[in-house]
């Protein structure tokens, strides 16, 4: 049941009638430059064959490049194809491909081929209630091919056995389950965090499907750098079947783009927001992060994340923590997911609320964490919010002109949630107290 928040979130759900009924859907595709032939659909396992609207992930040897457009008939998978190369060659910078090995592609951590041992990777998967979305993940997740593995699912308060069932006849002596009874997806992260037997810890939402090589590109930004605390990958769309989930991408979804990139507060950062704006460096859907250091900054603070008054910004804070404790915070595109976006428009809304509510609720949990930082805060955070104010903007401006009011309402709407997320996270707090006294459950 929802909670009044919810149902005004949910009745301000902008509804153009025309967008929603002349949307075509548009199926995404992955196309590897140097193979000689066909297409495959997000995770790269197997073939399609597209037919309409399609948006295809560039990638040559394995590395992605951008994304192109093109439409196709069914049956005629080579006329699309070849369509999609030269979009891709018209539109994006495509290396030559004598030149364009792994080892010789500037500016990349690389998808190296990190030999086994090196660096052991836990990955946890938090579930609560979703059967059918955790199977497929760990399908997909169980195809990487990366050896020194270990594979965790943590069932959050669960209303049944059923994951336990699932991950015990599916997936016996592969993944392991734990179960936190506490919901909140902090808690369930930390539960993970605390059974994580690697040197690294990686962490995926259910509703993924995930990369073959994505453990193994985590696994190679960490051994080339040892300052590297954290890491963040790509997500992109698994569909855009709807008009909401065309939305989402429009107005920014979950991509942090295709240059790979770092952060340091070592020396003088170029942007003075950089300390706190972390939701550039990419997504709690997608990160890892050296074991020892995110049990060094405490894990998670449970007073944030899903499933809390404060409805996210767990991962933020980490973010944050792990910058200020001086480690370096890098984005590697080479490790990609993808994600099932919301597909209705009252899911849609509720999301981008959520958004801003996790994200107001992280800007105070970075003062009640470190209350030395307050009067930085204040100064930085106006400019910050009119310079998000001018992208979002412009992100609505550039797109469909029918768009451009679903675009600027879904702005306003994250703005009410980042102003309402101090009290969440307040709330939060209350009751996490609780919690520990022994006064809720």
């Amino acid at each position: 049941m929802m909670n009044g928040s919810d149902r005004r979130t949910a009745a301000a759900c902008p509804r153009p009638a025309a967008r929603d009924s002349l949307y075509t859907p548009v199926r995404v595709v992955e196309l590897d430059l140097d193979e000689p032939s066909g297409l495959r659909p997000p995770g790269g396992f197997g073939t399609v064959d597209p037919a309409g609207r399609v948006l295809a992930l560039v990638r040559l040897h394995g590395h992605p490049l951008g994304l192109v457009t093109a439409t196709g008939t069914a049956g005629d998978t080579a006329t699309l194809r070849r369509a999609l190369v030269d979009a891709a060659h018209r539109e994006l910078r495509v290396p030559a491909l004598s030149t364009a090995t792994p080892a010789a592609r500037p500016g990349r951590v690389g998808r190296a081929r990190v030999p086994a041992g090196p660096v052991t990777v836990s990955v946890v998967i938090c579930t609560r209630n979703r059967t059918g979305q955790l199977r497929s993940c760990l399908d997909s997740l169980l195809r990487n091919g990366y050896p020194s593995t270990e594979i965790l699912v943590v069932d959050n308060a669960p209303r049944s056995d059923a994951t336990e069932h699932l991950v015990a006849t599916r997936y016996r002596d592969r993944v392991r389950y734990v179960r936190e009874p506490v919901p909140g997806l902090a808690r369930a992260r930390n539960r993970g965090l605390a059974a994580a037997r690697g040197e690294v810890v990686a962490f995926a939402d259910d509703d993924l499907i995930i990369d073959e090589h994505w453990v193994e590109s985590l696994a190679g930004a960490f051994h080339a750098d040892d300052r590297i605390g954290c890491v963040t990958g790509l997500v992109l769309p698994a569909e855009l079947e709807t008009a909401a989930q065309a939305a989402l991408e429009q107005y920014g979804g979950y991509s942090r783009g295709f240059a790979a990139r770092d952060w340091t507060l070592r020396g003088r950062p170029d942007d003075p927001l950089m300390r706190f704006s972390v939701g550039r460096f990419g997504s709690g859907a997608n990160m890892a992060f050296r074991v020892a250091v995110l049990r060094d900054i405490g894990g998670f603070d449970p007073a944030t994340g899903a499933g809390t008054p404060a409805r996210g910004g767990e991962e933020l804070l980490a973010f944050f923590q792990t910058l200020d404790a001086g480690h370096t915070v890098a984005y590697q595109p080479d490790a990609i997911v993808w994600h099932r976006h919301p597909r209705t428009c009252d899911d849609l809304t509720r999301q981008i609320f959520n958004f801003g509510f996790g994200f107001g609720a992280y800007l105070t949990a970075v003062i009640s964490h470190r209350p030395g930082v307050l009067t930085a805060l204040v100064r930085r955070v106006p400019g910050g919010i009119r310079r998000w104010q001018t992208v979002r903007r412009h992100r609505a401006r550039s797109g469909p002109v029918e768009g451009e009011a679903v675009l600027l309402k879904l702005g306003r709407r994250e703005f009410r949630g980042l102003l309402a997320g101090p009290f969440g996270y307040l709330l939060s707090v209350r009751r996490e107290r609780a919690v520990r006294s022994g006064g809720a459950s």
